[in-house]
């Protein structure tokens, strides 16, 4: 049953979408949003992975500037206010939220004790982040934003980590692409996948670059990596 629950920081308070698994205790998955806040895709993810098992929670990373917000991809005012986000917005700051989360959910009486992150184009940036700064029992990293330009975290990455990246991606170009993968090649938890032929947000439910064979084999894959780490003792 989704609802809505309270994550203290340090620097304040913010609210997160949570769907609860038919069965608890749990383990737990934090979900990080896209540039267009918690919104209907995103709640569906929580939904979807609330049915495979997990207490799944999705903080808003925008509560500082915006709180509540809730947009799509398909006005052109809609993704020209979320690239402006996307520009002021501190990483280091999202971070510290995530951790937050994090800490907030293995505290959740419903929580098993393992957390994993599993976060989409900036959320994908920060879920990578993540896995280098702060740990968690498994990241994904869905077409991560501007990750090569945290190239120099890679070394560390500890945590298990899938990154899913679109071949043909406008924000992720080749070169980058390739630096991504080399960069992460010697990690030993780590795990890179390559879709051909899709564009940015190929994941997205509804997206205007919505591609469901890719889609439905990304998730496949991020549902299998999550069962290892998240749900065998």
């Amino acid at each position: 049953m989704p609802e809505s629950i309270r994550i203290d920081s340090p620097d304040g308070s913010f609210m997160a979408y949570m769907a609860r698994p038919g069965a608890t205790p749990a383990p737990a998955v934090v979900v990080i949003h896209e540039v267009f806040g918690v919104n209907a895709d995103l709640r569906q993810t929580c939904d979807e992975l609330a049915a495979q098992g997990y207490l799944a929670i999705c903080p808003d990373l925008f509560w500082r500037v915006e709180p509540g917000l809730d947009m799509t991809d398909r006005t052109e005012a809609e993704r020209a206010k979320a690239l402006a986000l996307y520009n002021a917005f501190d990483l280091d700051t999202g971070v510290a939220d995530i951790a937050a989360t994090i800490d907030a959910a293995r505290r959740l009486p419903e929580c098993s004790g393992k957390v994993g992150v599993v976060g989409y184009c900036l959320g994908g940036l920060l879920s990578y982040l993540t896995a280098a700064r702060v740990g968690a029992d498994a990241a994904v990293a869905y077409y991560p934003g501007n990750a090569d330009r945290h190239i120099d975290e890679a070394k560390d990455v500890d945590s298990p980590l899938i990154v899913h990246l679109a071949e043909e991606d406008e924000y992720i170009g080749k070169p980058a692409q390739r630096q991504i993968r080399e960069a992460l090649a010697d990690r030993p938890m780590v795990q890179l996948f390559s879709y051909p032929g899709c564009g940015h947000a190929f994941a997205r439910h509804r997206g205007m670059a919505f591609d469901a064979e890719a889609a439905a084999l990304a998730n496949r894959r991020t549902r299998d990596f999550l069962a290892v780490y998240l749900k065998q003792a």
